[in-house]
């Protein structure tokens, strides 16, 4: 059978774009279709905007800390509608790459919403096209809990393009991107205050790291309220908002930021016109190769609830165009030993596993960590602490996760990244020589161990 195209892509987000292009190199006839804005969330309303903004925030201490250096300044007046201009400019320039990209890879790019008539048909814009294999890319969506008043709440998307930085905002949630907004808002001078249900923020990552992240949040102001939630939010005539909590404390702000998950962008699809399903968690189920239940119908990204990281999604387009296209190229998705930034205030950069994850996996661990006071900072009166932890399997000496809580840490731990996927040992990190004089080289000469389990 003929079809219009060898693969149709639904969703020009990161995944998508990278499996467009790559399939379109490899010589299919490939489309492209995007209904809101080239590049996905990453680009658009998450890590791309993201970044800049905690840049942004990060000025207040630079300012501060440079009359310790000789430096003398006026004061510094900070303008949120001026930044977030400058950001929208830039975002506006990556979007014009992404089409670029598209178009001189040979990719057929239609802009408006596609729903799939079946397992090989796409409708868009009042026209029918077919396609031999169908990606969905469409990535995820913040959602915020349907409690009395969720209508006056807002998410990432809507905080890109506050017209005004609030003066009071309340932060709901204990995920990476909750942290990181707290501390954007903290640090650009809004009273902010972080709640979250549970006992700490950012279940998953290693207890020393969460724990010595509150420490330095508290340090910087930040109001953090744990084992608590909102129940109901109440617009104020004056129009602030008033927000109570399950313990019938009131609180009053000026906005309530949500981050309390993400569900996946499957809105008026047409899945239910194919053979499509999905797990208990209402992601799309695929196998290995990123296959439904309609073999023509694959899925990739956040919409499958994997580990939704944008260079994550970027390796599964890969691997799905090589596979498709190019099969002698293909490789799987390795999905050990991902690296990870949570770009707070301080950073944190971790990779491997837990402490807690390796006792868990039978492992017998050395752990050896260090708290000092950045080089930087020691001039100033700044009482932040950088976290280096190093978590070692006993028996074969071999290094099994990596964690860091300080400036540039994201950075750092890319290196450790390559070395602990070549499954570097410990005696490897002692008998490499540091640079000096550097946080990254508190990683290789961390001799002695705070303890064993």
């Amino acid at each position: 059978m003929s079809y219009d195209f060898d693969l149709f892509v639904i969703g020009a987000g990161s995944g998508g774009v990278r499996a467009a292009r790559f399939a379109a190199g490899f010589g299919a006839k490939v489309a492209v279709a995007e209904s809101r804005y080239l590049g996905g969330t990453c680009v658009n309303v998450g890590c791309v905007p993201k970044k800049l903004l905690v840049y942004g925030a990060h000025f207040a201490d630079d300012f501060e800390q440079a009359e310790s250096f000789g430096w003398t300044a006026g004061k510094a007046n900070f303008d949120w509608p001026l930044l977030i201009a400058n950001k929208n400019r830039e975002i506006d320039r990556l979007n014009g790459i992404y089409r670029e990209l598209l178009i001189n890879s040979g990719v057929t790019l239609l802009e408006g919403h596609a729903r799939l008539a079946d397992a090989n048909h796409v409708d868009i814009n009042g026209q029918r096209f077919s396609a031999e294999r169908i990606l969905i890319a469409t990535g995820g969506w913040p959602q915020i809990p349907e409690i009395p008043g969720h209508e006056y709440a807002i998410t990432s998307n809507e905080a890109f393009f506050l017209k005004e930085l609030p003066k009071r905002i309340l932060v709901v949630g204990g995920g990476y991107i909750a942290v990181e907004f707290a501390g954007i808002f903290n640090g650009l001078g809004a009273d902010t205050r972080l709640l979250y249900r549970g006992d700490l923020f950012l279940r998953g990552f290693d207890q020393s790291v969460r724990i010595h992240l509150a420490e330095e949040l508290t340090k910087r102001g930040l109001r953090l309220d744990f084992n608590t939630d909102i129940v109901q939010i109440d617009k104020q005539a004056n129009g602030s908002l008033l927000a109570t909590l399950k313990d019938g404390t009131q609180l009053e702000t000026d906005s309530i930021f949500y981050a309390t998950g993400r569900r996946p962008m499957l809105d008026n699809l047409g899945l239910e016109n194919t053979r499509v399903e999905f797990n208990e968690a209402g992601y799309i189920d695929v196998n290995e190769h990123f296959e439904t239940r309609d073999p023509s119908i694959l899925a990739l990204g956040d919409v499958i609830g994997g580990v939704q990281l944008t260079p994550v999604a970027t390796a599964e387009g890969m691997a799905v165009a090589r596979r498709l296209f190019k099969p002698e190229q293909y490789r799987p998705v390795d999905y050990r030993h991902i690296p990870t930034a949570v770009f707070s205030q301080p950073n944190i950069g971790t990779v491997g596993l837990t402490e807690e994850q390796a006792i868990e996996q039978g492992h017998k661990v050395v752990v050896f960590e260090s708290r000092f006071r950045p080089m930087k900072l020691t001039l100033t009166e700044s009482p932040e602490q950088t976290l280096m932890k190093l978590v070692v399997d006993a028996e074969s000496d071999r290094v099994l996760g990596c964690h860091m809580v300080g400036p540039d840490a994201g950075d750092i731990i890319q290196g450790l990244a390559i070395a602990l996927k070549a499954g570097a040992t410990k005696r490897l990190f002692d008998d490499t020589i540091g640079v000096h004089p550097t946080s990254a080289e508190e990683f290789v000469t961390l001799r002695t161990a705070v303890s064993s389990r």
